[in-house]
């Protein structure tokens, strides 16, 4: 059993590492924006260098980006990214769900 747990541990930080090289591949590669889906209060707290903050059940009325353009969305631990990230899809937009803030390897802007 604690093998199994070792294994299935190994490949959770592996699939993770390759998922966050994935993401910042594609950043060096493409025009792209990261939207912050969390509320301001926790926006102004910490996020992501240079995320915009347009919560989540705002983002269908305030999204102002061309379709051309990447959509990364991330929240506080992947719940509200999903749901935006359904309603950018749904509004034919390419967008990645880069999920929870903790778990995201890129720079980080505090108060």
């Amino acid at each position: 059993m604690k093998k199994v747990f070792i294994i299935l541990l190994c490949c959770f930080c592996i699939c993770g590492c390759n998922k966050t090289a994935e993401y910042k591949k594609l950043m060096a590669e493409n025009d792209y924006v990261i939207i912050d889906v969390r509320t301001k209060e926790e926006y102004d707290e910490e996020h992501i260098k240079d995320a915009i903050n347009i919560p989540y059940e705002e983002i269908a009325e305030k999204i102002n980006t061309t379709k051309d353009k990447m959509i990364f969305v991330y929240c506080y631990s992947g719940g509200r990214s999903k749901i935006a990230y359904d309603s950018l899809v749904a509004m034919g937009y390419t967008v990645y769900d880069l999920g929870g803030i903790a778990k995201i390897d890129l720079p980080k802007t505090t108060k």
